[in-house]
């Protein structure tokens, strides 16, 4: 397969399945980690999965819809965090495209970078809309402790977002992963093949 066609759009019936499925799941894990007062947010293992399964563009749009739909119905910031869930379904995409989800270590190592790209991408928006902070118990008690000993917003406020990030997206693609190598090779064959995406 080219790498033109991991970025070609083709929605099949197994695409817009996938999307619907995928933001539920995203509000699963979300409501899960909310009821049990957990640090982490849990609310992309939906966008990450479709990632793996079905390439960037489809764990793109998986994100952004996730997003704007909870803006609409729970929280308006949302909306501008589907920038953040853009760039995760991106990162996922097409790095299963190259064969980074054939093992746990791989995984493992992609919730890394999937963390990096999170926090690169919402350091901003956190700056422009809450002065840095995430609103994450954890990660505003850094900010803190970093802005009081004289560190640049920038550098407090990504590493707010990064020490959340990293245990969150590591989580996140973890379970994803699971949930990836656990689904029948019949359902999984209609987005793969050779362990890479299909065209879609």
């Amino acid at each position: 397969m080219s790498k033109k066609g991991m970025w070609s759009l083709k929605l099949t019936t197994a695409s817009l399945v996938l999307i619907p499925a995928a933001v539920a799941i995203n509000f699963i894990g979300k409501s899960f980690a909310g009821v049990l007062k957990l640090p982490l947010w849990l609310d992309a293992i939906g966008t990450v999965l479709a990632s793996m399964l079905a390439g960037p563009i489809i764990g793109a749009l998986c994100g952004a819809i996730n997003n704007i739909i909870y803006g609409l119905t729970m929280d308006p910031i949302s909306f501008v965090y589907a920038i953040t869930s853009v760039a995760i379904g991106l990162a996922v995409g097409i790095m299963a495209y190259n064969g980074w989800v054939s093992s746990l270590w791989k995984a493992f190592f992609v919730g890394i970078v999937v963390a990096l790209v999170s926090a690169v991408v919402s350091t901003p928006i956190n700056i422009g809309f809450w002065k840095g902070q995430t609103g994450n118990i954890w990660g505003d008690a850094l900010y803190a402790i970093l802005i009081a000993h004289k560190n640049p917003v920038w550098l407090s406020s990504f590493l707010d977002e990064f020490v959340v990030d990293l245990p969150d997206k590591i989580a996140t693609v973890m379970i994803s992963y699971g949930i990836f190598k656990g689904l029948p090779k019949k359902l999984t064959v209609l987005y793969s093949n050779d362990n890479k995406t299909e065209t879609l």
